[in-house]
Formats: C-alpha cells, sequence, structure tokens
C-alpha cells in the first residue's frame, strides 16, 4: 500500500439509560471536515432493560437518524455483527453505546515516516482525562510554594 495512512483507532462511548445527547455528533462532524480525522466505521448497539440487543450501523441509518454525520468520513464495513455483540454483551442493561473507528489523519505523515524508518510502535496509551488533570493540579500545587 503507497497510501499513507494515519494510526487507526476505535473507541466505545457508553451511554447510561441510553440517553445519546445532541453534542457529540456536531463534534465529530468539526474533526471531519477539519480533516483531523476520517471516520472508518461507526454504529450504534443497545441493551433494553429487558436485556435484547439492537445494533445499527450509521450507514443504515437515514439522514435524519445519522444527525448528517452521514455525510462526513468514509464509513465502511470495518465492524461486523460479532464485534457490535461483543460490545453490547458488555453493557448493562438499559444502556446503549457507540463502537466508532477513525484514522487519525494529522499522523499519516509521521506514521509513514516511522513505517519508511522501519520504525514499529512499541507502546502506545492514551492518558485518561481525568489522570491528566490530577496531574496537572498537582504540578500547580507543588510550584506555588
Amino acid at each position: 500500500m503507497d497510501t499513507e495512512i494515519g494510526p487507526v483507532e476505535i473507541m466505545v462511548l457508553g451511554f447510561p439509560g441510553n440517553r445519546f445527547k445532541g453534542e457529540i455528533v456536531p463534534a465529530l462532524a468539526e474533526l471531519v471536515q477539519n480533516e483531523t480525522i476520517r471516520i472508518i466505521d461507526l454504529a450504534f448497539v443497545k441493551k433494553d432493560a429487558d436485556g435484547s440487543i439492537t445494533t445499527v450501523e450509521l450507514d443504515d441509518m437515514d439522514d435524519d437518524e445519522a444527525g448528517g454525520l452521514g455525510d462526513h468520513g468514509d464509513v465502511g464495513d470495518l465492524l461486523n455483527e460479532d464485534d457490535l455483540l461483543q460490545a453490547a454483551e458488555a453493557l448493562e442493561p438499559n444502556n446503549s453505546a457507540a463502537v466508532l473507528v477513525w484514522e487519525n489523519t494529522w499522523a499519516a505523515r509521521f506514521a509513514q515516516a516511522v513505517r519508511n524508518a522501519d520504525g514499529i510502535v512499541l507502546e502506545n496509551e492514551r492518558i485518561p482525562h481525568d489522570v491528566v488533570e490530577a496531574a496537572i493540579d498537582f504540578a500547580a500545587a507543588n510550584s506555588e510554594g
């Protein structure tokens, strides 16, 4: 493959009580429009109070259901039914989740340079927001002395 591709990530976002809020879609669409990310696949899973599971892929939604997000990115079939059922099984009843796979297009040139240099990723980890926030607060408190 000669095409530069950035790192690809998958995220499962949980929504207790099956409550999706409208802030997520415009923020995600902005990342796509700014070419920060490229959506590769996006699906929703829902576990009802009785434990029954429903899955819906973005490309199966109409424009109103997709909140206009279907017009952004390159939605594909990377996620399969088993992936979605696995995500749903991890949910408590009366909860739902969005399963999102995206390419970090902002990092494509760097990733290609690493591959060209025969570099390999030995470790890559996302630091949770609350851990970063606590570290910043701790550093600020200790520098005031």
